[in-house]
């Protein structure tokens, strides 16, 4: 029998196909956009194997894409109609499992069988790459830092795939808040292999997470070559750039890279960029700063997309889209739409129905309440959530735009005492970040205490203005050059 380059038995599987997915498996673990046509190149030379399939499976759900999960739904469907899985080898069914629990719509067991078969085989990069990405759309910290901690020991330091695993554990480790040593194994991981972009990524959280956006953007302009484009993550690390460059004020550099990058006339219409477009205009609009124009342009795109209920992370961000361009009776209707399907989808409760009821709907009503003007609902809803908005994926940097919406309308609704300990919270963790102090100076302000506001607001003023100065790099010339 064949195996792969981990040593794992490969059942039914040719030696073109083997080296197919061992292409395929190194392309998912550094975010390669050409994974998908090595994943589809094992099917087609061994289209009975069954880690073929399941590798197929997963990439028809590691997107998000209702549409893509439904294909993949179809064609798995159809080969496993007449699979003896009493067969297979144990490796195998357990994969075809997990593959087959996410294709239904349950995430929960799907990211528990993997980490059982990791458990068993720890040196399963598959199981490991596509486990680490359910706990990242579960919102489950512990499991996205424990699930490839507890498999490390297995891999040899020199063997070339361990660092991406270090990666992959780095980013655990910053939405765990272990910022310290997050940033250690995110840096060694980035020196054993340059362009690995998902530890990249995990330094650029841990600067988020503390606020030194000077940091980040001295980072991000050191790499550049290593993240600027090329890769499936490319987009996203461009929103990245793109909020620093908002903490230090620096809304022009924003504003070039949304449109260079993050939505365009050209742009995909893939999710994964419309989220990160929503995301920062969003802040844009907690800012007033009119950005009407380009509201239009992502409420268009995401209404074109029409999709069904499928995961309700995305959900929240196409209603931003809608509200943000003050289409409330869209945004309206697609709530209703998904309070529909909650009401009669009861008998087919999956991961999204549980994530939407208790996190996509309320999150949704609320950021309409926001562009409202109705900021005591928007506190009403969002305060009893704050803790828990989690539990509906994304990391914590997305995340944080609604939870600067309820700083924001606890602000505006005069609501002193709920805003003070908000942003007693977040100062206590990112002492650094001018956002924060701007909100401590208005909070002062509202109290009357204009000592203490201008203290404040100078602090925030010397903090952007610092990471102003390190944002030397502009997207102009050769610099927007380097952008997809």
């Amino acid at each position: 029998m064949v195996t792969d380059r981990y040593g794992n038995p490969l059942f039914e599987c040719t030696a073109e196909a083997a080296a197919h997915l061992d292409r395929a498996v190194e392309g998912l673990l550094f975010f390669r956009p050409e994974f998908p046509t090595a994943v589809a190149d094992a099917v087609a030379a061994s289209p009975t194997a069954p880690l073929a399939q399941a590798f197929s499976a997963y990439l028809g759900v590691l997107g998000t894409e209702p549409r893509d999960a439904a294909e993949a739904r179809r064609r798995f469907t159809a080969y496993a109609a007449d699979l003896d899985r009493s067969a297979l080898p144990h490796r195998e069914r357990m994969h075809l499992a997990a593959a087959e629990a996410w294709l239904g719509g349950d995430m929960g067991t799907a990211a528990h069988v993997l980490e059982e078969l990791v458990v068993e085989n720890p040196r399963d990069p598959l199981a490991l790459a596509v486990g680490h990405q359910l706990d990242f759309f579960t919102g489950d910290a512990t499991r996205l830092r424990d699930r490839i901690g507890g498999a490390l020991p297995a891999w040899d330091a020199d063997d070339p795939h361990r660092g991406p695993l270090m990666g992959m554990y780095a980013f655990g480790l910053e939405e765990s808040g272990h910022y310290d040593r997050a940033q250690e194994v995110a840096l060694a991981a980035v020196e054993q292999n340059p362009r690995d972009v998902w530890a990249i990524h995990a330094v650029v959280h841990v600067h988020e997470m503390r606020g030194r956006f000077a940091d980040g953007i001295d980072y991000l302009d050191a790499r550049l070559d290593d993240w600027a484009s090329g890769t499936l993550l490319t987009v996203h690390s461009w929103w990245h750039y793109a909020l620093y460059a908002l903490e230090a004020d620096d809304t022009d550099t924003a504003t070039r890279i949304y449109d260079a990058v993050l939505h365009h006339k050209d742009s995909s219409g893939f999710v994964m960029e419309l989220l990160d477009a929503a995301s920062l205009l969003w802040r844009f609009l907690l800012a007033d700063l009119d950005q009407d124009a380009r509201w239009q342009a992502l409420a268009d795109a995401w209404s074109a997309r029409a999709d069904p209920p499928y995961y309700a992370f995305n959900d929240v961000h196409a209603v931003m889209a809608f509200a943000g361009a003050g289409r409330l009776a869209e945004a309206d209707a697609f709530l209703a739409e998904r309070r529909r399907w909650l009401e009669h989808d009861d008998a087919n409760r999956t991961t999204n129905h549980t994530m939407t009821a208790e996190i996509g709907l309320p999150v949704g009503e609320a950021l309409v309440a926001y562009v409202r003007g109705d900021h005591e609902t928007v506190v009403d809803l969002l305060w009893p959530l704050r803790r828990r908005v989690h539990t509906f994926g994304g990391s914590h940097a997305q995340r944080d735009a609604v939870q600067r919406t309820l700083l924001e309308s606890a602000l505006r609704a005069g609501r002193a005492d709920l805003a003070g300990r908000l942003l007693g919270e977040r100062a206590g963790l990112s002492p650094h970040s001018p956002y924060n102090w701007l909100g401590q100076a208005r909070l002062a302000e509202a109290l009357g205490e204009a000592g203490r506001a201008a203290v404040a607001r100078d602090t925030a003023n010397e903090l952007a203005a610092t990471a102003a100065t390190r944002l030397h790099r502009r997207l102009h010339g050769p610099y927007l050059a380097r952008t997809p």
